[in-house]
């Protein structure tokens, strides 16, 4: 037997006890400490969930004698047993892990009911009513959240019984129609479980107790910890609080208040309440609550004693309060507090506010908001009440956040013809996406594909354009057309309207309203303060000028990654690229490329104006070529044309590039290996236009930096890097300018970051691009993986998308050693990172702690970074 303690009473805990007693206990216990009406219980510990899972699913001995003497300690307190005919003892049993979870198990009330109980309660209290309506309600509470019988049965029989009183509302139905429904409610349990409703109060509890736990793991809490990055191995901590009841009558009452309001941030009480009604009925929507100043009118002296409450709480806790109460027969009970959930412009509201109020420091400001709140600020939402009124038909991946509202395209190029020509607002529905598509997901309001998962092409690009996006949305349905999908039994047509929320992953079958991103001051006041901490610099991942600039304005510190190839899918430059591909000489190459040279140089130069004088990373180019090539018959034949070659010679060719696996074939640095002359000119637009915006801004100083990719040989490195120092030396030495650049490398490839000290000798800086490097480290496909992750995440195999946020453990070692051995062999070693988890708070904490130099993300997760960043330095 051990000697851990697995049971506290709510007078031996603290707020500072979470890990243990989870945030309900901890606080609970805090209240009781700060002398409040709390009524008195006590909490089964986290670690007592964690050891029901160590020991099969099962409670005990141990634990559950511990149980039973906090029970009966509970019992000589109040003067009442479980089950007496005297004095019976009634509890609620709520869980409460140490982060707030919406999804775990709802709470039970009036536990330790039954018919004997029924009636003890209707002869001390004269108040039969109350005592079935107690009675009923459990009987539903523990048939559905314990027993999982779904509500339904009970409302409809609820519903039933009104119709058949004539009346409409619950507190109309007499005390005989309560217990009447009592009995429909066991019978409906035996009937669905087969066996008698359980009538022991002892029973009833640990009963509950293995609810809350087994609910931890319910699908909609693993999924929750996923979104919000909480450990599996957390557990849930269980509350036994014994009841006061809000449905005595009419002086008796429960509610929900917060301290400030959780929409607008603006201070002062904001809640409901209801009288002759308990907890459920608040939230349930069937009456509809009062607001919590008619309290004042209803009782003066309870009012004014929770305005009191309420106060301190605040002034205790130093942040918003969301708070619970029960008035009983005209006495005031608080049943929990907690630090509220509220929206990101309240959330910043309120931090500015406390500071200016001197509750807390600027620091603490910048450590309390989470970060991923940003999204929110920054891109388009529902209207709260349209999208009330609005059902899903599907849920993908939440790729890309905010809010979409279009009409049905299929295409690209439709996309870009309805919206440019016609003016229309379009939602680009695809079983994928590819790099041609860009131009048509420019012009879309959002994306929604079949197929692929957090970093997918669709994915990352709508994160860098800032376009919402849904994706690996598997149960859509293509029509043999292709003009046509179906979806919740739904079918929609090229023109129907769907929506899209890229933060839940939800797809709506109709067109919902829409309201634009709205950033105040607070924002910026708290984003200043942040980078007065933060020590890691933030840059961005962006392939043109107006993506550059989106990333100034929201605070990038200079490009961590430009992808040249995203510039090549422009209409008047796809068809010198693939003249370049197709091309069977050095002679026609180069011809081909001089066409690019141009273009080239002058995107490299908006981008360098865009960022004044910040750094530019450029990476050289990466994809397999065959992703450039046409697909399309009439494309073909046009480039055929162009060429001045046979259509059947020029499919021969593209069939002889074809790779069966493309992601580990012919790309990033082996395609300068292959063709050297590609390199030349990728280094000869970079340079020169590096040089141009230099003479044209004497007073920046524009630094590119050239990146090559997909490393894992040092020799490769060497190589590529000739090509670029011999092309770049001899440009600026005709220039007459003096120009600084730096060449270094991605590190995608296990076996660089094996070899890094080896590399470093060879780079001026590292760039983890952990996109690639999880998907080798892994052998996972990012665009396939989301086909089989959902078995894993049910399973218990993994806890989250390790696209979606750094794998520590296994990829976070490799960039561990790349850092120590790259800095041991090379002290100026410039480190950052470029891959998605750039913009991933844990991820950019990782970062900070491993000590690299800035990480870089799409530009609407520039302060994200940010933020994240400064709580790094802060923690």
């Amino acid at each position: 037997m051990t000697d851990k303690k697995y049971v506290y009473d709510f007078t031996e805990g603290a707020a500072s006890m979470k890990n243990l007693l989870g945030g309900k206990g901890a606080n609970v216990a805090e209240m009781t400490n700060l002398g409040m009406p709390v009524p008195q219980g006590f909490t089964i510990t986290t670690e007592a969930c964690t050891q029901y899972y160590d020991d099969g699913e099962t409670i005990s001995d141990a634990i559950r004698a511990e149980i039973m003497e906090h029970l009966v300690r509970l019992e000589a307190l109040l003067g009442k047993k479980f089950g007496d005919a005297e004095n019976p003892l009634l509890v609620s049993v709520r869980s409460g892990a140490r982060a707030s979870m919406p999804g775990m198990m709802d709470t039970i009330l009036n536990l330790g009911i039954n018919e004997t109980v029924v009636e003890t309660l209707i002869r001390k209290s004269g108040n039969p009513r109350w005592a079935w309506d107690s009675y009923r309600r459990f009987i539903q509470m523990y048939s559905d959240v314990v027993m999982e019988v779904g509500k339904s049965y009970f409302e409809k029989l609820i519903d039933k019984m009104k119709e058949a009183r004539g009346v409409t509302q619950d507190v109309e139905l007499t005390a005989d129609d309560l217990k009447e429904l009592a009995e429909q409610f066991k019978a409906v349990y035996k009937d669905k479980i087969g066996e008698d409703f359980p009538s022991d109060p002892i029973d009833q509890m640990f009963g509950a107790i293995k609810a809350v736990f087994r609910s931890w793991n319910n699908p909609r809490a693993i999924y929750y910890r996923r979104m919000n990055d909480i450990p599996g191995d957390w557990g849930t901590a269980v509350n036994v609080q014994s009841m006061v009841f809000g449905n005595l009558g009419d002086t008796s009452g429960t509610g929900v208040a917060f301290s400030r309001n959780p929409s607008t941030g603006e201070k002062g009480l904001f809640g409901e309440f209801l009288m002759n009604a308990q907890g459920e009925d608040v939230v349930a929507g069937i009456r509809t609550p009062e607001t919590i100043d008619q309290l004042r009118d209803e009782n003066p002296a309870v009012y004014n004693q929770f305005v009191d409450i309420v106060a301190k709480l605040e002034g205790h806790y130093r942040d918003m309060q969301d708070m619970e109460f029960t008035i009983e027969d005209g006495k005031l009970y608080m049943l929990q507090t907690r630090n509220g959930k509220r929206t990101a412009a309240a959330a910043f509201r309120i931090a500015s506010d406390l500071v200016d109020e001197g509750r807390i420091t600027e620091n603490e400001a910048v450590a309390m908001i989470d970060p991923k709140q940003i999204d929110a600020l920054l891109h388009p939402q529902f209207d709260t009440a349209a999208l009330k009124a609005a059902k899903p038909i599907g849920k993908g991946l939440p790729a890309s956040p905010g809010a979409a509202t279009g009409q049905v395209v299929f295409t690209a190029e439709v996309a870009t013809e309805w919206t440019v020509k016609q003016g229309k607002a379009v939602i680009l529905v695809r079983l994928e996406t590819s790099p041609e598509d860009i131009e048509g997901m420019h012009h879309a309001q959002g994306i929604l594909t079949a197929r692929g998962g957090m970093t997918s092409h669709a994915a990352v690009v709508a994160r860098g354009m800032g376009t919402c996006c849904v994706a690996g949305l598997g149960d859509i349905r293509f029509g043999a057309d292709e003009k046509s999908f179906t979806l919740g039994g739904a079918e929609f047509k090229e023109g129907d309207w769907i929506s899209l929320d890229g933060s839940t992953g939800n797809v709506y079958g109709q067109q919902i309203a829409t309201v634009p991103a709205e950033i105040g001051g607070d924002f910026g006041r708290i984003m200043g303060w942040a980078d007065a901490v933060r020590t890691m610099k933030v840059r961005t991942n962006a392939d043109t000028p107006h993506d550059a600039q989106q990333a100034r304005s929201f605070g990038a510190e200079g490009i961590g990654l430009c992808r040249t190839e995203h510039m090549f899918f422009e209409p008047d430059r796809i068809a010198a690229i693939r003249e370049m591909i197709v091309s069977d000489t050095v002679e026609q190459r180069e011809a081909a490329l001089a066409k690019l040279l141009p273009m080239q140089r002058g995107d490299f130069e908006g981008i360098y104006e865009a960022m004044e004088g910040y750094p530019v990373t450029v990476r050289l180019l990466d994809p397999p070529l065959h992703e450039f090539l046409p697909t399309d018959e009439g494309d073909i034949e046009a480039l055929a044309a162009d060429m001045g070659i046979a259509v059947q010679a020029l499919k021969g060719k593209i069939a002889s590039l074809h790779e069966f696996n493309p992601m580990m074939g012919h790309r990033g640095c082996r395609l300068d290996v292959t063709y050297p002359e590609i390199g030349v000119m990728q280094t000869q637009a970079i340079i020169e236009a590096a040089i141009n915006v230099q003479k044209r801004h004497p007073e920046w100083t524009v630094v590119p930096e050239i990146m090559i990719p997909l490393v894992g040989e040092v020799k490769e490195l060497a190589y590529v890097k000739h090509i670029i120092t011999a092309t770049a030396d001899k440009i600026i030495a005709e220039s007459g300018v003096e120009l600084k650049y730096l060449v270094g490398t991605m590190i995608e490839i296990p076996r660089a970051a094996l070899t890094a000290d080896a590399i470093a000798g060879e780079a001026a800086f590292f760039s983890f691009g952990t996109n690639d490097l999880t998907q080798m480290t892994f052998g996972f496909s990012r665009d396939d993986a989301g086909n089989f992750l959902d078995a894993y995440y049910e399973k218990k195999i993994f806890e989250n998308d390790p696209f979606a946020k750094l794998d520590q453990t296994g990829v976070g070692k490799l960039v561990e050693m790349a850092a120590k051995l790259g800095r041991g062999a090379n002290p100026d070693l410039h480190l950052g990172i470029c891959g998605e988890h750039g913009g991933d708070p844990s991820s950019v904490e990782f970062c900070y702690r491993t000590g690299l130099d800035y990480v870089s993300c799409s530009p609407f997760r520039v302060p994200i970074a940010r933020l994240a960043a400064a709580q790094a330095a802060l923690r």
